[in-house]
């Protein structure tokens, strides 16, 4: 059988290393000078490959997909992927939150390796397919025939890597549905302008999105102010579940351990230990003191007023400002920037078996192009490797 994988990134190199090792005829076509390209930066350039928790675990960080990614996820599992790359020779090890890295912090191992394993493939550099048709129950791609195709593009971020949406073009010709694209794991953007807080981090922070309908969500972690909004792992993980819907609120909790009793408790002892004064030393002893000054005055209160003088109701103020923080939402950053894209084919048309279209035999999906994403953490990489094995069970 001979057999076209558009795209060599991690999904398309390992489903055509599992399909080409099979005795198959297999050609790759990639638009960049070398394969993996987007690879190169995952993980900072460290390449956080999978994830060694439970399934359970693994389900409740994919945020769209989860149940159609469950076959697939049974088949090749984060254990069986550790397993791939050691056989491959690639040391690993096992970080905070049971990320998997390679031992050597080099993206360019797992790239390496998956070039070895697609040796019997034929990759063809530089060559960005232009049109993918159908004739007599084979298809051509650009101006040669094959039996099967298998798209598995990438989505619509980082385009400097090749990821330009080739694939979901191709997915409507043939008459697939694409949900629309949204950008995930991304900054978010603020109407605000707290410029002058770009570089400050804060930790241990809860960001909380009040949407449309009354939903609430929270996340817990580390944040980061950029030049239009806010960053960060806690930031990164809210973009992806808020992407399809309407915020109404978003809010910033510095003390979500606290109660509000408990925050006007050690104010009042605060208070009392430093009448004399300015309220700003009162709030340099809570959070950063780069972010008091604006912090203060978003509240409308005056950091230079003498602690003895400061009322019953702006220390009010002050104790609410310090557990919901309101900043207004503007949009997230744009696609190009996301980790990754959520959005894609369709899941309705494609078996989750077998990542064969439902509409036309012999066409596949496999990655980053089909609809489904998940948080940060080695999710995402397991999943176009785990699509790409459940795809190779068929040849």
């Amino acid at each position: 059988m001979k057999v076209a994988i558009i795209g060599g990134g991690a999904s398309g190199m390992f489903a055509g290393g599992l399909i080409a090792n099979k005795g198959h005829k297999v050609v790759i076509f990639d638009g960049n000078e070398k394969c993996g390209k987007k690879l190169y930066i995952t993980g900072k350039g460290r390449c956080n490959f999978t994830n060694l928790c439970d399934t359970q675990t693994f389900l409740e960080n994919v945020v769209r997909g989860r149940k159609f990614i469950q076959s697939a996820l049974t088949k090749f599992s984060p254990q069986d992927c550790v397993d791939f790359f050691e056989a491959q020779g690639v040391k690993t090890k096992v970080e905070r939150g049971r990320r998997v890295f390679p031992k050597s912090d080099k993206s360019s191992d797992i790239i390496k390796a998956l070039e070895r394993f697609c040796s019997k493939a034929e990759v063809r550099l530089n060559h960005k397919v232009k049109a993918i048709s159908l004739q007599e129950g084979k298809f051509k791609v650009d101006n040669e025939i094959f039996d099967c195709v298998i798209i598995a593009t990438g989505g619509k971020s980082y385009e400097g890597t090749g990821s330009t949406g080739d694939g979901y073009n191709f997915a409507k010709r043939f008459g697939h549905t694409i949900v629309p694209l949204k950008s995930a794991l991304c900054a978010i953007e603020l109407k605000d302008n707290l410029s002058s807080l770009q570089g400050v981090s804060l930790k241990n922070v809860s960001l909380n999105a009040v949407i449309e309908g009354g939903g609430k969500l929270s996340q817990f972690g580390e944040m980061l102010f950029t030049d239009k909004g806010i960053s960060g792992p806690c930031v990164l993980t809210m973009s992806s579940l808020i992407n399809r819907s309407t915020v109404k609120q978003l809010f910033i909790d510095f003390k979500p351990a606290l109660t509000l009793e408990q925050i006007d408790n050690r104010l009042l002892r605060e208070f009392d230990n430093a009448k004399n004064k300015n309220l700003s030393h009162i709030v340099e002893n809570l959070l950063p003191k780069s972010l008091v000054a604006v912090f203060l005055e978003k509240l409308g209160l005056d950091g230079h007023k003498k602690v003895n003088s400061v009322t019953q109701q702006e220390r009010k103020i002050l104790k609410e400002g310090l557990k919901c923080w309101t900043v207004e939402y503007k949009m997230l950053y744009p696609l190009s920037s996301g980790v990754i894209t959520s959005g894609g084919v369709d899941l309705k048309e494609v078996d989750p078996r077998t990542m064969q279209s439902k509409l036309v035999k012999g066409l596949y999906f496999i990655g980053e192009v089909l609809d489904i994403d998940a948080l940060t953490g080695g999710y995402n990489l397991q999943i176009a490797f785990s699509t790409a094995y459940a795809l190779s069970t068929q040849f």
